[in-house]
């Protein structure tokens, strides 16, 4: 699991099962997150140039664009399974 630099991300009573890799990002690397990759073709091809009535209305667009981005998962993999993070699976 690829993880940024937030505090929440580093709490001392993390149980951490032994099936999962915690890898952290440098500090300030947003470009380095696969996660904001997602969020960026989100925000492109399901919030640009929209004006949403209330939050549920938001919240509602973003659970389609993901439920529709989740169901392309070539296209998930391409943005998120960067040769680095293979890498570093592939060592472990």
């Amino acid at each position: 699991m690829v993880l940024d630099g937030a505090p929440s991300h580093k709490g001392k009573k993390l149980e951490v099962p032994g099936n999962i890799a915690l890898v952290f990002l440098p500090s300030y690397s947003p470009e380095l997150n696969p996660a904001e990759q997602i969020w960026n073709v989100l925000r492109r091809d399901y919030f640009a140039n929209r004006v949403f009535d209330s939050l549920n209305a938001a919240t509602l667009q973003a659970e389609h664009g993901l439920a529709n981005m989740a169901s392309n998962r070539q296209a998930v993999k391409s943005l998120t399974n960067w040769p680095w993070i293979s890498d570093i699976l592939n060592a472990k």
